[in-house]
């Protein structure tokens, strides 16, 4: 725990474990959400061939995964934390563009 707080600057334990909670709630909800958003456009793993129906899926997972995790850290009451988080993952797969004024 105490090297999670270092690294992420946190100052309690129950920081860490909220933390925690949102990664694991957020990606949870992201994964869920996915299949039903692609069966209501008519991609099934049914009617779709294998490694399209999981390269979709992981197309759309992930804008759902980044967009959701603010605002479930804000349920948690640590938005400051996964907004900085937010920016600086996204600026290191090149879209840092969005966040400068």
């Amino acid at each position: 725990m105490e090297k999670l707080k270092q690294r992420w600057g946190l100052k309690t334990t129950w920081d860490v474990i909220a933390v925690l909670l949102v990664f694991s709630i957020n990606g949870s909800f992201a994964a869920k959400i996915g299949g039903p958003i692609l069966s209501y456009f008519g991609v099934t793993s049914d009617n779709t061939h294998w490694f399209l129906y999981f390269l979709y899926r992981f197309l759309l997972i992930f804008p759902i995964y980044q967009t959701t995790l603010p605002l479930v850290g804000w349920v948690f009451g640590k938005f400051d934390f996964f907004w900085e988080f937010e920016k600086k993952f996204l600026s290191r797969l090149g879209f840092g563009f969005l966040f400068k004024k």
